[in-house]
Order: structure tokens, then sequence, then C-alpha cells
């Protein structure tokens, strides 16, 4: 395939501006639920005031797993178009909600929206890139710490001048719309810029079906029409024939003889993932991996500003504007995370295991010695670094998985993993309520957490740092 090599670092760049309206809508729908919670229940008086977490995660468990399966049935083209759509839509909707249960409704179906980009983007972006380009998927991640930076920025102008006080402690100034209309300006704001992101992403980028799955599906013809395509875009020859091609043999499609959305074709990709023991091995590791970080990373980033509020508040620091600079600062560190997260999984003595190993243990030390803050400074200074370092592990796991599976069954099983990071989304939730965020007893579930993702990490039984994904 060294003819793709070519062109496919100047297809990548073109991509740059459909990778940021996905992979930080992603960022920004979990940033959103995290900044605008605990002003909405200061309005809506709910009874439990965790539900619009749980509501996230199921819409992103959900979208992970429709939006993977669909991708690896109808193509990634059709998914990748519709679905921004569909998040910006109900983001814009849910500014307007009227109760606490519409407000959950539409943040789930928002979510549902946003579900498959961690799935798309990486299956995409790779599918595009050269072999001794493929770290770039890692460094990709960077995107997700743009989004959480621009939430935490927004929220930074609207949040301190348009929120309303905590009803229990100033029972005299009734919460309202009237005066808590900050995090309503919030999703008007975050749902229109998602908006005309999706219309530039259709517009502008005009994104094609991607060869490796064209080729997955035994689709020849599309194949070379797809290079020809592109050689002619970018001024370059394409030698591939489709002679050349058809006398390699056919392949056999990965669909199921009844039809492609039945019980079956689910089952044909899903049986895929375990064909050989050392994919079985793969595999386990791997979704335990995400299920450990789907619990992790929501207990520290989602409830991040409960925790900069109520430590800030023990250090004297009662101003909600300092509590959003803070956030937004912290949201800044994690933009550079990926960035260091790739320039080391691209180092052939630590590749992509390693990396994750020594992201995954800074991040526990790093959590460990957040429990024993001891004053201002130190509350901003270590959320900033913890921002860093588990950057530097997640994005490389994002990366590695992608690279680690079959291509015709990539969106499937990273839909799965996906999923499995979003449904423990919803259990961090149940545990935050019981553990209480204003203790150190969710970031020392945290920090073992991490410390147990490092372990996984070594235990991969495939390397894929300067190996061609299939």
């Amino acid at each position: 395939m060294g003819y793709v090599h070519s062109f496919a670092i100047i297809v990548s760049l073109a991509n740059r501006l459909m990778i940021f309206t996905r992979y930080g809508v992603d960022a920004l729908q979990v940033s959103l639920q995290g900044i605008i919670a605990t002003q909405a229940a200061y309005e809506f008086q709910p009874s439990y005031a965790k539900g619009l977490t749980i509501a996230l995660y199921v819409g992103m468990l959900v979208g992970a797993l429709f939006w993977g399966l669909s991708a690896d049935i109808i193509g990634r083209r059709l998914a990748f178009n519709i679905s921004l759509f569909i998040c910006s839509a109900f983001t814009i909707v849910a500014g307007a909600s009227p109760s606490w249960a519409s407000l959950a409704f539409l943040i789930a179906f928002s979510a549902f929206g946003a579900g498959g980009n961690l799935i798309l983007d990486t299956t995409v972006f790779l599918e595009y890139l050269p072999s001794n380009k493929q770290w770039l998927v890692t460094g990709l991640a960077a995107w997700w710490g743009v989004g959480c930076t621009i939430a935490g920025l927004v929220a930074w102008g609207f949040m301190p001048n348009y929120s309303c006080s905590n009803p229990s402690e100033a029972p005299f100034m009734p919460c309202t719309k009237a005066n808590n209309s900050g995090w309503r300006y919030l999703m008007y704001t975050m749902g229109a810029m998602i908006f005309v992101m999706s219309i530039a992403r259709v517009a502008v980028v005009k994104f094609k079906e991607t060869p490796k799955f064209l080729l997955g599906q035994g689709k020849d013809t599309e194949v070379v029409e797809r290079f020809n395509q592109l050689a002619e875009k970018y001024h370059r020859s394409c030698p591939i024939t489709l002679q050349q091609l058809q006398d390699c043999g056919p392949i056999a499609t990965a669909h199921s003889q009844s039809s492609q959305f039945s019980v079956g074709e689910f089952s044909i990709h899903l049986r895929s993932l375990f064909s050989t023991r050392k994919l079985v091995l793969l595999m386990a590791l791997l979704w335990l991996s995400w299920l450990m970080l789907g619990l992790a990373y929501p207990l520290f980033n989602v409830f991040l500003p409960s925790y900069l509020a109520s430590r800030g508040v023990k250090f004297g620091v009662l101003s909600t504007y300092e509590t959003w600079r803070n956030y937004a600062l912290a949201q800044v560190w994690s933009i550079f995370g990926p960035s260091a997260s790739a320039y080391l999984a691209n180092r052939r003595f630590l590749g992509r295991r390693y990396t994750m190993t020594i992201g995954g243990l800074l991040t526990m030390a790093f959590l460990f010695a957040y429990s024993q803050v001891t004053s201002q400074q130190q509350n901003v200074a270590y959320t900033c670094v913890i921002s860093f370092t588990l950057q530097i592990y997640a994005a490389c796991l994002y990366g590695y998985t992608v690279e680690v599976l079959p291509s015709a069954y990539r969106a499937t099983g990273n839909g799965v993993s996906v999923a499995l990071h979003r449904f423990m989304g919803v259990v961090s939730a149940i545990i935050a309520t019981s553990a209480d965020t204003e203790t150190t007893a969710p970031v020392f579930i945290c920090a073992a957490l991490y410390g147990g993702l490092a372990l996984c990490a070594v235990l991969l039984p495939f390397e894929p740092c300067a190996k061609r994904a299939s």
C-alpha cells in the first residue's frame, strides 16, 4: 500500500477541521454536563442531583454502540455526517429546558449524537494515515483538551455573572430562570458552535468513505475510484489498477448472509474480535482498561468543579470567578498531555504500552498527593498537573485501541470499548453520590484505578509501534 503514503499526509491535514468538529464535541458534552449540573440543580431542586451525569453517560453508551456498529455495516461516511447534527440540535434545545427531567432527557439525546466521536474519529483518521504516522492518532486527543478548554473559558465568562447562590445558604434569594441564566447561555453558545462546525464539515470537508473500509467490503472498483480521486485532487499519480486488486483474489465479506442489520451481523463482528488466543487476551485487557478508565476519568474530571469549589472554600476562596478560572486553567493543561503522549509513544524503547504505564503511574502519584493539599496554590497546581498526566494515559489508550483492532471490525470493537467506558460513567455518578466529592474518597478511588490501568498496559500482548495497522 505504498502508493497511499504520497498523499495520505495531505489528506490527514485536510481532515484536521473534520476531526476537531467531532473529537472536541465529545469533550464539550462531558464538560458541559459537569459545568451546568450544580446550577441547574439549584434552579430545579431535583430529588437526585447526579441525574444529569447518568443521563449523559447513558446517552453516550447507546451512541457508542449504535454509531460503532453502524460504521462497520453502512460505512464511516453516513454515521460521520449525521451524528453531529443530532448533537447540536439537542444541545441548543437543552438550554431552554423547563424542568430537570426534560433537561436530562435532552442531554441524553445530545450525548447520543456525540457518543460515536471517539470511535469514528480515531477509526477514520487511522485509516487515512501511513504506517509511519500512526502515532498521530494518539496526538489526536489534544482536541479533547481543546474542547474542554473552550467549554471552561465560555463558562468562566457566563457562570460567575449569571448564576444564583445556593438556595440552602441564601433562602431569601430563590434561584429562578431570571437570576440563573448562565448555564442556559452556555448551552446555547456551545450548541450553536457545534451546529456551525457540523455545517462546515459537510460543506467544506466533504468526507468520503475510507479506502480500507471499501477494501474490507470487497468493493475493489470503489477502492480504485477513491484512490484516483485522491490522487487527482492532490496532483499525484496512482499506480494501482482494478486488475491488480482482482489478481490478489477476492476478499470475503464481513457481513452475514441474511441482513446487514440482523443479530447475526452483530454476532459475526463480535466473535471475530476473539478469533485467536492473543485476541482474547487483548480484548479482555482492553475492555478492562476501558472499564477502569470509565470510572476513574469522570470521578475526577466531571466532578472537578466540585473539587475546586469545596477545597477552595476550605482555603478561604469563596469567589465563583476564581473557581471557574481555575477550572479553565486545568483544562488548558489537558491539551498538552496528548502531545507528550504521542511523542513518547513513538519512541521504540517505550512504545504505546510503556507510555500508558508511565501515564497511569504519574496520575496515580499526583492523585494521592492531591488528597493531601494544604493550600489553594496546591489545589490549583495539582489539578493542572493531573489534567496533564491523565491525558498521557488516556490519549495513548484511544490510539492503541484502534491500532490493534482488525480493520473490518475496528469500529465495532472500539464502540464496545467506549460503551463500557460510558457505562462506568453511570457508576461514577453513584459513587460520587455516596462517597461525597467534598471528601478525599473519590480521589483515592481514582488513584487506585490509574495504578490498575498501568498494570494492564504492561500485560497487553501487542505493541503497534513501528508496525502497520490492518
